[in-house]
């Protein structure tokens, strides 16, 4: 327990502003409480690392290891029970939330209160051989659900685009369509949305959110972008699209020409190539 919080936390500190911004993908937070909570996280995980590591404060620590753990797993909860598809925030990678990080988490969990039980065990070489292997079953089985709970990774061409409508309703009597998936919480989607803006004026522009609507129009405003929105929670879910910003050219008929992940204006440029744009 004391190497999970340990490494958790260095990634964290390498790159924190990601992990606020993990936080405030969650949805749960005011603001200005993002980066204070987020440093409190990170400081808690050094805090309980550091007190599970000595025998005489392991009980203090098994009991802040469990409140991190319960407090993770209720977020995610929330996350999922809404619907949206966001950051983990969890360790040193760009994992979403899902059945595989909920898995994670409340085995995870379990290990922390086991901790609190063994505190006055004395220390033995064999313990650390144990330790790996329990870190093995809890990382593995939680691979193994994510692999079980995966989501298609990407777009498949010729398949109907589904975006809970008819995409005839935007095409606007052409045959191209362009589908522009965006987060409010993607600096790449910000950096992309005045191209995006450009590219209407070749064909039409959809932008795509997981968001409540409301919110995400009125971001879009504050940005100088008035382009068609659509949203809803499994927006991504529905074609494969793996993470924002992406876009789908579809033909007039809402099936897939082409797709890619645009995060540069050459690659935007690329996709359009492909569609014959």
């Amino acid at each position: 327990m004391a190497g999970v919080l340990a490494f958790a936390a260095v990634g964290k500190l390498r790159d924190l502003a990601g992990f606020s911004e993990a936080v405030a993908g969650y949805r749960l937070l005011a603001g200005g409480l993002v980066p204070v909570v987020a440093r409190a996280v990170v400081g808690a995980e050094l805090v309980g690392a550091a007190l599970l590591a000595a025998p005489p404060t392991r009980v203090w620590g098994s009991a802040l290891a469990v409140v991190l753990f319960s407090a993770f797993l209720i977020g995610m909860g929330s996350v999922l029970r809404r619907g949206m598809r966001v950051s983990c925030g969890c360790l040193q990678g760009s994992e979403r939330v899902g059945a595989g990080s909920l898995t994670r988490t409340g085995l995870l969990l379990v290990l922390a209160l086991f901790a609190g039980f063994g505190a006055d065990l004395p220390f033995e070489p064999v313990q650390l051989l144990g330790a790996a292997l329990l870190a093995g079953v809890v990382f593995g089985a939680a691979a193994l659900v994510s692999r079980l709970d995966a989501q298609p990774s990407a777009p498949v061409v010729g398949r109907r685009f589904e975006i809970g409508t008819d995409v005839s309703d935007f095409a606007g009597g052409g045959d191209r369509v362009l589908f522009a998936y965006i987060s409010p919480l993607c600096g790449a989607c910000r950096v992309m949305l005045p191209e995006f803006r450009a590219v209407a004026g070749r064909v039409p522009v959809v932008l795509v959110s997981s968001g409540e609507f409301g919110e995400v129009r009125d971001y879009l405003g504050g940005q100088g972008i008035e382009l068609p929105l659509v949203t809803g929670p499994d927006v991504f879910e529905a074609n494969g699209v793996p993470g924002p910003p992406y876009a789908v050219v579809t033909d007039g008929s809402g099936a897939v020409l082409a797709h890619r992940g645009v995060d540069r204006p050459d690659k935007l440029a690329a996709l359009l190539g492909e569609a014959g744009l």
